[in-house]
C-alpha cells in the first residue's frame, strides 16, 4: 500500500493525503444509527475533477475501493468507507461557481452546502429549493441519494432539480451530462442515472441546479386530528386544492411531545385538545403577495375544519420558523430517545393510513415501537423503530419494507439504502431488475472500486 499511498499523495499533494491512524474518526462513519465505524486506509481531498480522475485512475489500477463524502450527514451508511479502501473527500472542493440569474440555475462543486449556496442565492432574490431538513448537507452528497426533504411536495427531490453534471468515471474519464437546458431528448439521460446512485457509478465534481423566485410570504398551519385516517384523508384534497404548500407533513403525537420537549416549543395547544389528538399535519403556504396568502391560509383553515381538524393554528414569523426547525430535528430527538433504526419508506400517498396502521400492528406483535412523521404530500413515512433484539428487528423491518413495496411503494424514499438498507433491497426487489443494475454497475464501473458493499452488498 506503500506505493498507492506515494501516488495519492503525489495527486493531492502532501498535506492533502492522510493515512491509518492519522485520519480523524468523523471519517469513518456517517450519522446511520445500525452501521458501525470503520477508519479507512487513506484520506485524499482533492482540489479538482482532474485531481479526482487521476485518483479513481490510481485506485483502479491496484484495486483499491474508493467512497466519496460530503459532509456526512447521510443516514444509510453510504458514506462509511471500507478498511482498505479510499476515502475522497469533497470538502476542498465547495465552490459556488456560478450564479445565472438568466437560465436560473447554479453551477456548484460538490463539496458546496446547502447553507452556503442558500447564502449565495438569496443576493440574488432565488433560492435552491431541495431541503432535507440539514443544512450543513453538501449538494454532492444530496446528488449521491437524491435527497428529498419536506419541500418535495411542490418542488421534487434532487433529480427534479439537477439539470447537468460534470462527472468522474472510474477509469478516470470526465464526462458532462445535460447542462442549463430545461429538457433533452438525446440519447440516455446519464444526469439522472447517476443521481441517486450512492457513488456506486461515477463521481460528480459540478452540479448544475435549478433555482426558483424566493417568495416574500409565507404562512404555516398546523392542525390536530383526533385520528391517523383523518389527517391521510384530508391531505390528497389539500394536494388537489390548488393551494400548492411547499411543506405538507404529519407529526404523531408522541414525536411531537418529544420534539416540543427538547426544543422547548410551545405552541398554544390546550391540554384538553393535546390528550385527545394522536397526530398533526403541517401545511406552509407562500405567495408573492399578502393579501393572496391570506385568502389561501383561511381557505385551507375551512378545508381543514370541514374535514375533523380539532383546531386550526396559524403560525407567522418566528412561531412558523421554530416548528419548522423543530420537525427538521425528529431524526435527532429519535436518537436521543434511544431509537434503534430511523427508515423512510415511501409508498403512494392514499396507501399512508394502511402502512401506518399495519407497520404499527407489526411493531407492537413484537414488543416494539414504530413512531414518527413524515412527508404527507408524497407519502414519504419516516419511522423510528424501537426494537433492541437485532434478529428481531431484522425480521420486522423485512416486514415493514415488503409491506411498503406491496403497497406500491419503496424501501427508501430519500436516505438510500446505502450498507444499511442493501441487504433488504437483494431479498425484497425482483431479482432481474438487480441483474440489470448489476450490468449497469459493471459497464460504468469495470474494477469495482466504488463504493463496494452499497446496493449490492449481502446483509451482515
Amino acid at each position: 500500500m506503500g506505493d498507492v499511498a506515494a501516488r495519492f499523495a503525489e495527486i493531492v499533494g502532501d498535506t492533502n493525503l492522510l493515512s491509518g491512524e492519522a485520519i480523524p474518526e468523523d471519517y469513518a462513519h456517517d450519522e446511520a444509527l445500525t452501521t458501525t465505524a470503520q477508519r479507512p486506509a487513506h484520506l485524499a481531498k482533492p482540489g479538482s475533477a482532474e485531481e479526482v480522475a487521476e485518483l479513481l485512475k490510481a485506485a483502479s489500477e491496484h484495486g483499491v475501493p474508493v467512497t466519496a463524502r460530503g459532509s456526512g450527514t447521510g443516514l444509510s451508511g453510504g458514506a462509511r468507507p471500507r478498511e482498505d479502501g479510499l476515502v475522497i473527500s469533497f470538502e476542498r472542493m465547495n465552490a459556488v461557481l456560478e450564479i445565472d440569474t438568466e437560465n436560473h440555475v447554479a453551477v456548484v462543486q460538490p463539496g458546496v452546502t446547502l447553507s452556503e449556496l442558500d447564502e449565495k442565492t438569496t443576493e440574488a432574490g432565488l433560492g435552491y429549493t431541495v431541503y432535507p431538513g440539514e443544512l450543513s448537507a453538501s449538494v454532492g452528497g444530496n446528488v449521491g441519494t437524491n435527497a428529498g426533504g419536506m419541500r418535495a411536495v411542490k418542488y421534487g427531490v434532487t433529480r427534479h432539480n439537477v439539470v447537468g453534471l460534470q462527472a468522474v468515471l472510474p477509469t478516470g474519464e470526465i464526462i458532462r451530462t445535460g447542462g442549463k437546458t430545461s429538457k433533452v431528448s438525446t440519447g440516455y439521460d446519464l444526469t439522472q442515472l447517476i443521481i441517486g446512485s450512492e457513488g456506486t457509478l461515477a463521481l460528480a465534481t459540478e452540479v448544475i441546479v435549478k433555482l426558483y423566485p424566493r417568495l416574500p410570504h409565507g404562512a404555516t398551519v398546523f392542525a390536530p386530528f383526533e385520528t391517523f385516517d383523518e389527517v391521510m384523508t384530508v391531505v390528497p384534497k389539500i394536494v388537489a386544492s390548488g393551494l400548492a404548500p411547499h411543506i405538507l407533513e404529519y407529526i404523531d403525537n408522541l414525536t411531537l411531545a418529544a420534539i416540543s420537549y427538547n426544543e422547548k416549543l410551545s405552541l398554544g395547544v390546550p391540554d384538553a385538545i393535546r390528550d385527545k389528538a394522536q397526530a398533526y399535519l403541517v401545511v406552509a403556504l407562500e405567495n408573492r403577495d399578502s393579501d393572496r396568502l391570506h385568502a389561501d391560509v383561511e381557505e385551507l383553515g375551512g378545508l381543514l375544519g370541514d374535514v375533523g381538524a380539532m383546531d386550526v393554528y396559524v403560525l407567522e414569523g418566528p412561531s412558523a420558523r421554530k416548528l419548522i426547525e423543530a420537525r427538521e430535528k425528529a431524526f435527532w430527538t429519535a436518537k436521543a430517545a434511544g431509537a434503534d433504526d430511523v427508515i423512510d419508506v415511501v409508498v403512494p400517498r392514499s396507501a399512508m393510513p394502511e402502512f401506518l396502521r399495519k407497520a404499527r400492528e407489526m411493531a407492537l406483535s413484537r414488543e416494539s415501537g414504530a413512531l414518527g412523521c413524515g412527508h404527507a404530500g408524497d407519502g414519504n413515512v419516516h419511522l423510528a423503530i424501537f426494537c433492541k433484539d437485532a434478529e428481531k428487528r431484522k425480521q420486522l423491518l423485512t416486514d415493514i419494507f415488503a409491506l411498503g413495496m406491496e403497497l406500491g411503494g419503496a424501501i427508501s424514499g430519500e436516505h438510500g439504502l446505502g450498507r444499511a438498507k442493501s441487504g433488504y433491497f437483494l431479498e425484497l426487489e425482483d431479482p432481474a431488475k438487480i441483474a440489470l443494475m448489476r450490468r449497469i454497475k459493471e459497464s460504468f464501473d469495470p474494477a469495482g472500486i466504488l463504493n463496494p458493499g452499497v446496493l449490492f452488498a449481502e446483509r451482515a
